[in-house]
């Protein structure tokens, strides 16, 4: 991808990575998303996305969501914080028009960046 793609490492790949996030991770949640945080090692924001049948069983529409996600992340992920983020869509997002779900993701985004960066031990900053 271009420079204005999402880069690979900006990207959660690993099962394992995942499985992190669902058992040991910080939540917040709207009325389309979830999303599980955790400060992560590498200094720069990860996104991994979970999309499932459950939201619509046609592809098209989980792929919307998806392309949703990442342009979204991507134009925020300079100002969040050193996180691993997964965002889990539910099932009210098949049917809400983009321009919504992006009002909520930037939501989402904005809660994520008062997380304390560098080496506190506290999640949130007060």
């Amino acid at each position: 991808m271009g420079p204005a793609g999402l880069p690979r490492e900006a990207r959660i790949r690993r099962a394992g990575d995942f499985a992190v996030l669902r058992q040991a991770s910080g939540r917040l949640g709207g009325r389309c998303f979830s999303v599980r945080y955790r400060q992560n090692e590498q200094g720069h924001a990860r996104l991994g996305t979970a999309v499932s049948k459950r939201v619509s069983k046609r592809a098209v529409e989980r792929n919307r969501i998806k392309r949703l996600l990442r342009e979204s992340f991507r134009r925020a992920r300079s100002q969040l914080p050193p996180l691993d983020v997964m965002v889990i869509a539910r099932e009210q997002a098949a049917g809400v028009p983009g321009p919504e779900l992006l009002a909520e993701l930037e939501r989402l985004w904005r809660k994520l960046v008062p997380l304390k960066r560098g080496d506190d031990t506290s999640t949130i900053a007060c």
